[in-house]
């Protein structure tokens, strides 16, 4: 198998020192890696900010509680505000009784939202589910287990329902049990509508936040609705053929006021997760900066991608063949691998309830 990642000259030298190929040439097996299950965090470290942080510069190991000695005056952490949806209903149909169960994904309008129905089989368009006082409609024929479904609600309010009666949907890896479904939620959950957490900001406590602001560090908050997608092995052999869903981001004024004056007065914009880098960078405009607004992004950040905006990310260990592994090796270039041999030699812990990394002086585009 050929490698699709070139050495770069001495002009064009970037902090990990690599450049990529056309990407008709980068196969999906490039970004694959043996992920022992016993590296997969099936508890949350308690406190959370006392779980373990790898410095990628270096391979310094750290705790997620040093953040206020890492990072510096004038910096600004950007959050991803999002709080997962209870999306997990249990229902039957009404025809038979047969349990069906429904993971919403993503709400279409006012009434219709995408969703994973399982058992899809004999699911048929025009079959009616009840999930307590919810009650649902299949639109669509599913394909690949996902349809359109119509959802009612006796007291009228769709969203209060969900929230009533529905379950927080935990990653499918996780074998674990959660004594608090709050656990999954980020101490900045405030809007309703994603279907997964933004994980690396799981880690945060307000005492944390607290020391940071003490030593000068800001905080903007922009919000992404987190699909399964994002999650999900790419099936394709080349990245290049991977469709990515979209996903709903919102960056607002004081968030892109923050970050334009960081840029100004020489700090640095830290993402904290993968989706508030695909967030900022959806928003970019020139000078390195963002706009307010708000819109839908299938961006795929892969080799050759540049980061306009992001000057450092925070996030967790992820799968194997997936779009966040290879966004990891869009910054870090081929130092990925090494960066996750390290990990899983020392004992890190991986995926949504895991340990961190931090990653600095990724590699920028032009500003």
């Amino acid at each position: 198998m050929a490698r699709s990642y070139l050495r770069a000259g001495p002009s064009g030298e970037t902090p990990a020192g690599w450049t990529q190929l056309p990407s008709s040439s980068v196969e999906t097996d490039l970004f694959d890696y043996h992920l022992p299950a016993s590296s997969i965090a099936q508890e949350p470290i308690e406190p959370r900010d006392r779980a373990r942080l790898l410095r990628c510069r270096g391979l310094e190991d750290r705790l997620f509680c040093d953040l206020p000695e890492i990072l510096s005056a004038g910096d600004l952490l950007v959050v991803n505000l999002t709080r997962v949806r209870a999306a997990r209903l249990r229902g039957r149909k009404q025809e038979t009784g047969g349990s069906v169960e429904l993971l919403l994904l993503r709400r279409v309008d006012e009434s219709r939202w995408e969703a994973l129905v399982r058992p899809a089989r004999r699911i048929r368009p025009g079959t009616i589910i009840e999930c307590g006082e919810i009650v649902a409609e299949i639109l669509t024929e599913p394909n690949r287990g996902e349809a359109v479904v119509a959802l009612a609600a006796g007291r009228g309010d769709v969203e209060a329902a969900i929230a009533a009666v529905g379950e927080i949907p935990l990653p499918p890896y996780f074998h674990g049990e959660l004594p608090d479904p709050e656990r999954y939620q980020t101490v900045f959950a405030r809007s309703v509508g994603s279907a997964a957490a933004p994980t690396a900001a799981l880690h945060f406590t307000p005492e944390l936040l607290d020391r940071l602001q003490e030593v000068g560090v800001s905080i903007a908050e922009v919000d992404l609705e987190v699909g399964l997608d994002t999650f999900r092995p790419i099936g394709t052999g080349s990245i290049s053929d991977h469709a990515m869903h979209s996903e709903a981001w919102e960056v607002p004024e004081e968030a892109a006021r923050a970050v334009a004056e960081t840029r100004k007065n020489g700090g640095r914009i830290v993402a904290v997760g993968t989706t508030v880098v695909r967030t900022l960078e959806s928003a970019a405009v020139t000078g390195a900066v963002v706009q307010a607004g708000r819109g839908d992004t299938d961006l795929f950040i892969s080799p050759g991608y540049e980061l306009k905006v992001v000057d450092a990310v925070l996030t967790n260990f992820h799968a194997p063949r997936t779009t966040l592994i290879v966004m990891m090796a869009a910054i870090l270039g081929e130092q990925w691998r090494d960066v996750y041999d390290y990990a899983l030699r020392s004992g890190y812990r991986f995926l949504s309830f895991g340990d961190s990394m931090l990653i600095e002086d990724p590699k920028r585009g032009s500003r």
